[in-house]
Parts: C-alpha cells; structure tokens; sequence
C-alpha cells in the first residue's frame, strides 16, 4: 500500500483575495498565483468589493493595488488599512505603480507583522514576488528596494544617517526589504552572528529598546521618516 504523502505536498494551498481594477493585470495575477501554488479564493476590481470578499470568506493574505475606482488615488490602500485593523491576522501585500512613500509609511505605520509594499514591476520577477508574498504571508514584511532607496534619500536630506556605519548601512537596507539575518548574511558575505552585531548597533543608534516581536527591524526604516 502507498503511503499517503506528506511535507508541502499535503500542506493546504495559502489563500488569497487579488484586488487590481485592469483586468488583464488581475487575470495575470490570479494565474500566477495559481500556478505558484495559491488558492484564488476572489478576484475584485476595487476597494469595495475587496473589503466584502475578505468579509465573505477571509483569506490567508490579500494582494491589492494601491490605486482603485472611483478616483483611482488610494481607495486599495485604504481598504488595506482597514483589513489590517478588522481582521489582523489577514496578511496584506499592496502593490504600486510608483513609489509613494507616504502611502508605504501610513500601512507600516501600525503592526508591521504580515505587511508589504511593492512596486508592480517586480511581479515580473515571479520568483522574488512569489517569495515575497510567501514572506507576509507568514507574518514578515516586504519593502520593495526602491521605496527603501527613497527613505535613504530623504533620510540624508532631513536626518542624517551619520551615527551608522556603511556596514550598518547595507545591513539596514536588506532589513528594509524583509531579508532575514541569515538573508543579510548571504548577501554581504558575512557570518549571521556579524549581521546580529550590526542589527544590535543600529537599534542602539535609534535608541529602539528590546521587544518580543521583529518590530524593530521596521521601525528602524520608519524612525527616518518621523518629523
């Protein structure tokens, strides 16, 4: 008799709730998905129906534009914001056209478990799309490289990163994108126990006290953006 299979072939498919108001965009979404492993459970078209399909039938994790009808500004991200406040263990993950720093500070500005912004040009990078969504969806976080590289450049204009290293630099700017320690480490060609030395200098720097969570490591991108 064959054994029935076990590991990630008998795990449950993560499911998720697309919102994107292009239909060939939403489309290409859900088939993606699908074919990385994902459960669609609903498909939408703007912040409205988005906020009664997850009311429906809650998913694991929604992926959402930031810009939806009827005045295609922030309707997907509000209706994030109001998803991460209803129903905190839905992991979010808003997609934008652009960077809009204000719009990634106000979604990462409350509990920053199971959250993510990217832009939407690295849906075509499946592989690191698909990893990152991965990533929220088991309560970590996912800055796109682009919106850290204009926190960096506004943080230079109005509060100086002088107190850190250039080491801790690249450290913090891996963080920034959600990479873990053995992820930083990898990228810098380093040991884990030398990116823990670095993490453990920057939160010293930005006077970040010890906490039972990773919140740390966000609050120390969004300590440039505080006025």
């Amino acid at each position: 008799m064959t054994a029935a299979p076990i590991g990630p072939a008998a795990s449950p498919r993560p499911r998720v709730t697309v919102a994107e108001d292009s239909v060939l965009l939403r489309e290409g979404l859900c088939r993606l998905l699908a074919e990385a492993g994902f459960d669609v459970v609903a498909a939408v078209g703007d912040g409205e129906e988005l906020l009664r399909a997850v009311t429906a039938d809650q998913p694991d994790v929604v992926v959402a534009d930031v810009r939806m009808p009827p005045t295609h500004t922030d309707e997907g991200l509000r209706a994030a914001l109001v998803i991460r406040s209803r129903w905190p263990a839905v992991a979010v993950l808003v997609l934008s056209q652009y960077v809009e720093e204000r719009y990634a500070t106000e979604l990462l500005a409350g509990d920053t478990r199971g959250v993510g912004y990217l832009l939407k040009d690295r849906v075509a990078d499946v592989e690191s799309f698909v990893e990152g969504l991965h990533r929220v969806r088991a309560g970590g976080t996912a800055l796109d490289p682009e919106v850290v590289s204009q926190i960096f450049a506004r943080s230079r204009r109005a509060q100086p990163l002088a107190g850190l290293t250039p080491r801790e630099r690249d450290v913090l700017t891996l963080m920034a994108e959600g990479r873990s320690n053995n992820g930083i480490a990898e990228a810098l060609t380093v040991t884990e126990g030398a990116v823990e030395k670095h993490i453990s200098g920057i939160f010293g720097k930005f006077a970040l006290p010890a906490a039972p969570s990773d919140h740390r490591r966000v609050l120390a991108v969004l300590r440039y953006l505080e006025d």
